[in-house]
């Protein structure tokens, strides 16, 4: 197991300007009654349970279904995810890391919470937890064990650290007994936490 270096500044407070500054406008709206602070918790949740991660799920979906793609996934992740019109800010640089049987990625910023927006919507609060972040790096079977996923012991696990320039996201194995669904079916298979690498797709028939 290795991690990547830092090779970027990072905002090392746990919300960026921007957060702080969108947390008071929400504060301030509330107050003044102009929204209400639990409709705004839903489209959040949804935004970051449903939509974004959905995008994700397409990317791998697609890479599980045509080889020429997830080819040129892995060659130049960036224009591969633009392709299908997944982009923007926190995604300008992306790289997929492909699971295999021999070998499990892992994503982590040490530092911050660098994360793949366009993709996987916004970082749930685990991510950009210290815990989280300092753990994973030392033991990252005990934190896969507590998310639920035991590897076998031949499978190496790699923690890739992300940075201000550099986002990653992981392209998980196709589940078995999915040969015959489609792109669509495969892609709701797809959670968030497996293109993390914290989790794998759910099985065919599996709840949510």
């Amino acid at each position: 197991m290795s991690a990547h270096s830092h090779d970027h500044p990072h905002d090392h407070s746990e919300l960026s300007p921007m957060e702080l500054r969108v947390r008071a406008l929400e504060t301030v709206l509330g107050e003044k009654g102009y929204i209400d602070p639990a409709a705004l918790d839903v489209l959040i949740d949804t935004y970051q349970t449903q939509v974004g991660p959905r995008n994700g799920a397409r990317v791998v979906a697609r890479a599980w279904t045509d080889a020429a793609f997830k080819q040129w996934l892995l060659r130049d992740a960036t224009a591969a995810i633009a392709s299908l019109g997944y982009q923007g800010r926190q995604g300008e640089h992306m790289v997929v890391l492909e699971n295999t049987t021999a070998q499990h990625h892992m994503v982590v910023c040490t530092l911050c919470s660098c994360y793949p927006w366009p993709v996987l919507g916004l970082p749930p609060t685990w991510y950009k937890s210290a815990p989280y972040r300092s753990r994973v790096v030392r033991d990252p079977r005990g934190v896969l064990a507590e998310f639920g996923v035991t590897l076998p012991e031949g499978t190496a696990i790699r923690v890739w650290d992300s940075t201000a320039e550099v986002r990653y996201l992981v392209l998980p194995m196709r589940p078995e007994g999915t040969e015959g669904l489609s792109e669509d079916e495969l892609a709701a298979l797809v959670t968030r936490d497996s293109m993390i690498g914290t989790g794998l797709p759910r099985a065919p028939g599996q709840s949510r």
